[in-house]
């Protein structure tokens, strides 16, 4: 997407604030524990945390969390999710917390809408020295038939350039990463990929790639072509077609360590 169409698909989520709470996955236990081994503290930021998927793991591993999201109605699905978590609005270009006040900074299928060269310094301003941020992706293991068929039913408006393992290793590698005015103050970044998986029926499947940026900025008559695509799909397919399956997946970290 271009430079204009950015801010339209990233303030796209809040017109399905419920359906994302309700039907989008969490992230790989493990790759979350990756994600903070280099931290020298508990105090978590989840920066970006729309409807609190990325924190609740993180309460879960004992983390002192604080949360903070743009949209006023994900921010009301995470108080109504987590009630004990502190969450506040802001944006990675406005952080309301104070200088070196947290160990991590972690971002769950978000950072790639952060503009960098706003929201590096403020990064890099409110982690203490040694502290990591990294971003988290699940990813469509297409490496799976039928997975790969999906991608292909389904196009571009929902499987994009950081959906498939392969492209989210060639596009993440350092594209969303400080650069200018914070660039030197973060070390060299490290990528891994950890196996997960969501139960899933054919319904409940379109009803989590429904909440796609791709698809909430789509006319509607667009949109419901799209997703009756997709239904199609799966309910001709043998492994989709009957109840419940899993949706192989991969949680992709990309993580980075503050000088």
């Amino acid at each position: 997407m271009n430079q204009d169409e950015r801010p339209l698909h990233a303030s796209s989520f809040g017109s399905a604030a419920a359906g994302y709470a309700e039907h989008r996955p969490d992230y790989a236990p493990a790759a979350v524990d990756w994600a903070l081994e280099p931290a020298a503290g508990v105090r978590v930021l989840d920066l970006g945390a729309g409807t609190g998927k990325l924190t609740a793991s993180l309460v879960a591993l004992g983390a002192d969390v604080v949360a903070v999201e743009p949209d006023p109605a994900m921010l009301a699905e995470l108080h109504r999710a987590l009630p004990g978590v502190r969450a506040v609005r802001g944006s990675a270009e406005a952080i309301p917390l104070p200088d070196s006040s947290v160990d991590a900074v972690l971002a769950g299928n978000a950072l790639h809408w952060f503009d960098m060269a706003v929201a590096g310094p403020e990064i890099a301003r409110v982690l203490a020295p040694g502290g990591v941020l990294a971003g988290l992706w699940n990813l469509l293991d297409d490496r799976v038939e039928w997975v790969a068929g999906l991608a292909g039913a389904a196009g571009g408006a929902v499987v994009g350039p950081r959906d498939t393992p392969a492209s989210w290793r060639a596009e993440t590698a350092a594209a969303h990463l400080p650069r200018s005015g914070g660039a030197g103050r973060f070390g060299w970044p490290e990528q891994a990929e950890f196996p997960h998986g969501q139960l899933r029926t054919a319904d409940s499947l379109v009803a989590t790639l429904a909440t796609r940026a791709g698809m909430l900025v789509m006319p509607e008559q667009r949109r419901a072509a799209a997703l009756n695509r997709i239904r199609a799909y799966l309910t001709s397919n043998p492994a989709t077609a009957q109840g419940e399956f899993t949706l192989p997946m991969l949680t992709g970290v990309l993580r980075v360590r503050r000088r």
